[in-house]
């Protein structure tokens, strides 16, 4: 299995626990949920959780960054069920 690296494409996901961090070429969308259990899973989780945000921290600020960014361009497309 290829390393997670943030930023990097529109195609890897990361699960850690019931998380699913999906890799965007500008942002890092995270949702579902872990529980960090008092225990060696709870602890494996809790380190794979902070080793990825330590890689996208650092990844963040080697850039300049806007403000914010700009919301993504949307279409609208023909209903191909009517």
């Amino acid at each position: 299995m290829s390393k997670f690296v943030p930023y990097a494409n529109e195609a890897d996901v990361l699960n850690i626990g019931r998380l699913s961090i999906e890799n965007r070429l500008d942002r890092i969308t995270i949702s579902g949920d872990v529980d960090l259990t008092a225990d060696q899973a709870g602890l494996a989780d809790a380190r794979a959780l902070h080793a990825l945000l330590g890689e996208v921290v650092a990844r963040l600020e080697a850039q300049k960054l806007p403000a914010r960014l700009p919301p993504p361009a949307t279409q609208t497309v023909a209903n191909p069920f009517d």
